[in-house]
């Protein structure tokens, strides 16, 4: 007996791509991700390449990831891509000491982010 494939995430004209542990707070973040939602991927993609935003360039591999995905596994037409949804949540966040006078400390906390790009086949109208 073979391994039962694990039903799709994502409707049938769909794909995805997660970002797991995005160096940065997901306000940030969020702010990045609301550049691309609802456009089409290849300005979405132009958008990424050229932001000021640190974390585009997270974003931008998260986004062709999830184009990749879509023309390899799922056989969709790349032209026709739209971002359906770009969504972002908190990850793990590193805790850190940092020194400060009178011989105390204090706690430095060093978030990371979660992404989740889910890009759909739209046809043309």
């Amino acid at each position: 007996m073979g391994k039962v494939a694990a039903p799709r995430k994502v409707g049938d004209k769909e794909a995805l791509a997660v970002g797991n542990t995005i160096r940065g707070s997901a306000r940030k973040l969020n702010l990045v991700a609301q550049l691309i939602r609802g456009r089409k991927v290849e300005e979405a993609l132009n958008i990424l390449k050229f932001s000021p935003k640190g974390m585009s360039e997270d974003v931008y591999k998260v986004l062709a990831s999830a184009v990749a995905n879509a023309e390899n596994n799922h056989n969709l037409d790349v032209d026709a891509l739209v971002v359906a949804e770009a969504s972002v949540g908190k990850s793990i966040s590193m805790k850190r000491f940092a020194t400060r006078a009178r011989g105390r400390s204090s706690r430095i906390v060093k978030p990371f982010s979660r992404i989740r790009v889910v890009v759909r086949e739209q046809e043309e109208a």
